[in-house]
C-alpha cells in the first residue's frame, strides 16, 4: 500500500550493503503484503471498529520498527522542530489514510479500496503541478491524468449514474489515497535533507500516529467484550507485515535500486487487492472494475514520465 513514503533521507549518500534476497524476490513480497492489506483490513473491520483496526495496526507496525531500531542501536531523532513536522506527516501519512480505508471498507469491497489506492500518482502529479515549482507539465504527463480519472470514472460505473455505489465509502477511500500525495509534498517541503536516518525518522513517525489514534480511538470508540481471533490475527498482521516490515522492506529497495523502480509496487497492489478479494472474500466483479483499473494505472504510469534529457 502507498501507505508509507519514506521522509527524505539525508544528504550523504547511503552505504549500500549486498542484499540477502534478490530484490525482486523482495519487490514481489511488498506487493503481496500491500496487495493483502486491504483484504486484512476489510476481515479486521468485521469484529473490531475501524478506528480500533487502525490503532491496531499501527501499534505492530511501530513495535516491529521499535525492535529493529533497537538491534541497530537507532535513536530517535531529537528537536521540537523535527517532531512537530513528524506529528503532521503522521498524521498524512498514517493516521488519516489508514483510517479512512478503514471507515471505507464497511461499506465498499476490498477490491475498490486497492482500486482507488492506485489513484495516488494521479493526486500527487496534479498537486506537484501547483505546489512543487520543479514538477513542470507535459503533454504526457496531463494526458495520463487525464487518462487516470477516466478510468477512476469507469470503475465507479459514471456511465450508469454511479448506480449501486455507496457514495460516502467510495469518498473517504478517495480522500485516503489523496491524503497521502499531501503527506509526500509536506515531507518533502519540510525533513528534505535531514541528518537523521529514515529508520530514525519512520519510527518515530509511526509512533507519533500510534499515539494520535491511542487518544482518539476511546472517544469514539467502546472497548470490545471479545476479542474474535480471527479479526485479530488480521489486525496483527495487518500491522507487523503490512506496516512494519513493509517499510523496511520498501526502503532497501529504495536504496538498492532507486525510488523510480521501487514505486512500480504501486502497479501490482490493485491487481492483488482484487484477486485476494474476489478469491477469498467472494466479493463480486464486473466488467469496468478490471477494465478502469487498467486504465487507471496506465495513467498513473504515464503521469510519472519524466521528459527525456
Amino acid at each position: 500500500m502507498t501507505a508509507m513514503a519514506p521522509t527524505r533521507a539525508p544528504a550523504r549518500a547511503p552505504e549500500r550493503r549486498r542484499a540477502t534476497v534478490d530484490w525482486r524476490l523482495r519487490f514481489a513480497f511488498l506487493s503481496l503484503i500491500w496487495g493483502f492489506s486491504f483484504l486484512l483490513i476489510k476481515v479486521g473491520t468485521e469484529a473490531y471498529a475501524p478506528f480500533q483496526v487502525t490503532f491496531g495496526r499501527l501499534l505492530f507496525g511501530t513495535l516491529v520498527l521499535a525492535a529493529v531500531m533497537a538491534v541497530k542501536r537507532e535513536r530517535l531523532p531529537r528537536g521540537a522542530r523535527t517532531w512537530g513536522h513528524l506529528a503532521v506527516a503522521a498524521l498524512l501519512l498514517n493516521a488519516l489514510p489508514f483510517s479512512l480505508f478503514a471507515y471505507s471498507e464497511l461499506t465498499i469491497p476490498s477490491t475498490l479500496a486497492g482500486i482507488c489506492n492506485a489513484t495516488s500518482p494521479l493526486w500527487g502529479m496534479a498537486l506537484s503541478l501547483v505546489a512543487l515549482s520543479e514538477d513542470r507539465p507535459t503533454r504526457v504527463r496531463v494526458a495520463g491524468l487525464g487518462l487516470g480519472f477516466l478510468g477512476v470514472l469507469t470503475v465507479l460505473g459514471a456511465w450508469q449514474g454511479f448506480s449501486g455505489l455507496d457514495a460516502r465509502g467510495t469518498a473517504m477511500a478517495l480522500l485516503a489515497s489523496l491524503s497521502y500525495p499531501i503527506g509526500w509534498i509536506y515531507v518533502r517541503r519540510t525533513l528534505a535533507g535531514s541528518a537523521h536516518s529514515h529508520l530514525s525518522l519512520t519510527g518515530a513517525q509511526l509512533l507519533l500516529a500510534t499515539a494520535q489514534l491511542a487518544f482518539i480511538t476511546p472517544l469514539f470508540t467502546t472497548l470490545p467484550s471479545s476479542f474474535p481471533i480471527l479479526p485479530l490475527l488480521a489486525i496483527i498482521a495487518l500491522g507487523a507485515l503490512g506496516t512494519g516490515v513493509a517499510m523496511l522492506v520498501q526502503y532497501g529497495l529504495v536504496s538498492e535500486i532507486g525510488p523510480t523502480t521501487a514505486q512500480m509496487v504501486t502497479y501490482f497492489i490493485p491487481v492483488i487487492a482484487t484477486a485476494a478479494g474476489v478469491a477469498l472474500l467472494g466479493e463480486s466483479l464486473t466488467w469496468s472494475t478490471p477494465v478502469g483499473a487498467t486504465i487507471v494505472l496506465a495513467g498513473a504510469a504515464l503521469t510519472q514520465a519524466r521528459p527525456r534529457t
